[in-house]
């Protein structure tokens, strides 16, 4: 009835009634016999055809929307029959939206360009085709690349690449704070990498320090929650460092908020965007976090737990998620202390913000606009430092897991 509703508001010749029949006749089909739902499928078909055949005659054109539906509607009906209930009734939604959207898919559809089209492809195949064909185990006979975990480095740069342009076509440059926010959570060091290259796109680079701090207050609330979810005695040694940092942050964006008001510097800018997925950078960045896996890995080897702290400043340069959750894991698992891996949090997400100095320093060639970025990144760095040498001196968190244990 829902999709037959639908069809009466498009002025259909089948609608309300039709649907409803149809529904109900593979309903009771699929309460008989399996023989009698392909005769009844085969009758909607015939049905079909009449009604084409008709409808070609006299106003020389075919129902191939409304035909799809029908098919789709005595299929859900036969669902019914056999007894599922969620299946039928989603099914039902999705199509009757699919239905009544059709001047807004119609536009979407029109208003893609061929770079999109294939940016969107690229990523179906990193994602959906090749990565479940990857052996997710290390090949080599030194247990020191995983071709799954690569992988999934470069299916996380792409997808960002991609969000962030979906962000900046539909909010225009205001889609750059929530690319900054979601890319932050996901991979801080491929976030900051994309948002130089679409700020220089946008003709507005002096927004990459505020974006640069966006992107760090989400990296560090992540990295806490993480440490938090599988080490909860862990939190008590990042929270005063990564805390100290996040405000200081925060006080930076407020501050350059503020003046890019005053100075009318938020009005929207015509973005000209390149492709969304540049596979020479995803291939880059891929390799890059291989060498870095693989150096980590043989650090911890040969230092023992004392090397993750070491790992965790190399991991962090890549993905400070990844470090963070080795290293709740190690602690869950009673490898390393939940102090230590605290700490290789901590040092991790300060390496990860370290990374965004080559990066805007190589793609921002306002030296006026880098040496601002520079002095703002770098307090929030040191203040960092002070945190961490605080606690190490008065042994806060250590003082707080004895309390806690």
């Amino acid at each position: 009835m829902l999709m037959g509703l639908e069809r009466n508001w498009s002025h259909k010749e089948a609608g309300i009634r039709t649907f409803s029949i149809i529904s109900l006749i593979g309903m009771l089909s699929a309460q008989v016999s399996n023989a009698l739902i392909i005769a009844g499928l085969a009758g909607v078909c015939l049905l079909i055809l009449i009604s084409n055949i008709r409808s070609f005659l006299t106003e020389r054109n075919t129902e191939i929307t409304t035909s799809a539906a029908m098919i789709a509607c005595y299929i859900l009906g036969v669902l019914t029959g056999k007894g599922h209930i969620f299946t039928p009734v989603a099914g039902t939604i999705i199509i009757t939206a699919i239905l009544a959207w059709k001047a807004e898919l119609s536009r979407f559809a029109g208003g893609l360009q061929t770079s999109e089209v294939r940016s969107a492809i690229l990523l179906g195949l990193i994602g959906f085709v090749i990565y479940p064909l990857l052996p997710n185990r290390y090949i080599d006979p030194w247990q020191l690349f995983n071709p799954s975990d690569a992988w999934v480095s470069i299916i996380a740069i792409a997808g960002i690449g991609f969000l962030n342009y979906i962000f900046l076509k539909v909010f225009s440059s205001k889609g750059l704070y929530l690319g900054a926010v979601f890319g932050g959570l996901v991979n801080s060091t491929a976030t900051i990498a994309e948002m130089t290259t679409r700020v220089n796109e946008a003709g507005t680079p002096y927004r990459i320090t505020m974006l640069s701090s966006i992107i760090n207050i989400s990296m560090f609330t992540r990295n806490m929650i993480l440490a938090a979810i599988f080490v909860p005695l862990s939190l008590t040694a990042t929270l005063l460092p990564l805390l100290a940092m996040s405000c200081i942050a925060a006080l930076w964006i407020w501050k350059d908020y503020n003046t890019f008001k005053k100075q009318s510097a938020l009005s929207e800018e015509s973005i000209k965007l390149a492709s969304p997925i540049a596979i020479k950078k995803i291939a880059s960045f891929g390799l890059l976090f291989i060498l870095i896996q693989v150096g980590g890995t043989l650090i911890t080897r040969f230092m023992g737990s004392s090397g993750m702290i070491v790992t965790a400043a190399v991991g962090g340069l890549v993905s400070s998620a990844s470090t963070t959750a080795a290293a709740a894991t190690m602690a869950m698992h009673g490898q390393i202390s939940a102090n230590i891996a605290g700490s290789a949090a901590i040092i991790s997400s300060m390496a990860s913000a370290l990374i965004d100095f080559p990066i805007v320093w190589k793609n921002i060639k306002d030296k006026k606009l880098v040496k601002a970025f520079t002095l703002k990144l770098a307090s929030v760095l040191a203040v960092g430092i002070v945190a961490v040498t605080l606690d190490h001196v008065f042994h806060i968190s250590g003082f707080l897991i004895k309390s806690f244990h």
